[in-house]
């Protein structure tokens, strides 16, 4: 149990018991994983009937994450939500030169990707190519913090493969695109904190199509998991800077897109001979880059 305690967020502590839980408590966990953010607003008595269970279900549910009681984890949730950029400045400033800052940022970095790409499971990666390839249509979608990323996803994929669409729709017409999805597509999700609550609802919807769905995410337990087909985790949630690293994600989606690229070969050298005509035609590159 101490080793329990110990774990510094409330996605590592469920993913440490999760195996262990019975299906009541399972469903409880995904309802607390989904509803984070809203998670003061409920009393146990709450919680239990989102998920369909009972109070004495939930007790033990929260005694197994190493909570006395449902208070004590409330003012657990009170401390991690103050997990944002603002929070962390109120943290004691490094004494070190920012030279030595920055080559322990790049060490950080290195050991992120060193972890990761140990626990990374190769069936699931399989997968997420398989998907990418073999689909109709891909779409693309991320919020807040995960745009990045899914922005980058897009990017990189509609160069190597057609019908490559993004769902983030600055006029909110997610419902008029997804209404062109089929099961014969996929959707390319990004999940990264600070969560956004839009993702969840956009998600059902694509499934709802018949849609499969990826989900890239840095919570060790994905709230998403249950309207996905397949979850790649990139890299800890668990970080300590003033902002969130990425570089797990920036580095999968990479390989991803060129791996896409190898196994549509002949179609993928179409199409980049296609794209640089354009750009001649466009005359849009500086000639020496």
């Amino acid at each position: 149990m101490t080793e329990l305690l110990n774990t510094a967020t409330l996605d590592a502590r469920i993913r440490h018991v999760y195996a262990q839980l019975s299906a009541a408590e399972r469903k409880l966990a995904d309802v607390v994983l989904a509803r984070q953010r809203e998670l003061l607003g409920y009393s146990a008595t709450e919680l239990a009937l989102l998920a369909g269970t009972s109070k004495s279900s939930a007790a033990r549910f929260f005694r197994s994450l190493g909570y006395e009681s449902y208070e004590s984890f409330r003012h657990s949730v009170r401390d991690a939500q103050q997990q944002s950029p603002l929070a962390r400045m109120g943290r004691a400033r490094s004494k070190t030169s920012a030279v030595q800052q920055f080559k322990t940022h790049l060490m950080d970095d290195a050991e992120r990707l060193r972890e990761w790409s140990e626990s990374l499971p190769d069936a699931q990666l399989e997968a997420a190519l398989a998907l990418l390839t073999k689909a109709r249509k891909v779409w693309v979608v991320g919020y807040r913090h995960s745009h990045l990323t899914a922005f980058y996803a897009h990017s990189l994929l509609a160069q190597v493969r057609g019908e490559v669409l993004s769902l983030n729709d600055a006029a909110g017409r997610e419902a008029d695109l997804l209404a062109c999805a089929s099961e014969k597509d996929v959707v390319l999700a990004v999940d990264f904190r600070r969560r956004s609550q839009r993702l969840p609802s956009v998600l059902a919807a694509a499934r709802t199509a018949g849609a499969q769905v990826l989900v890239l995410t840095d919570a060790p337990v994905s709230a998403l998991a249950m309207q996905s087909n397949v979850v790649l985790r990139c890299g800890a949630a668990e970080q300590q800077g003033l902002f969130d690293s990425y570089v797990c994600a920036v580095s999968l989606v990479n390989f991803l897109a060129a791996s896409v690229a190898q196994q549509l070969r002949s179609g993928t050298q179409e199409r980049l001979a296609r794209i640089e005509r354009m750009h001649v035609a466009l005359d849009d590159l500086h000639p020496q880059l």
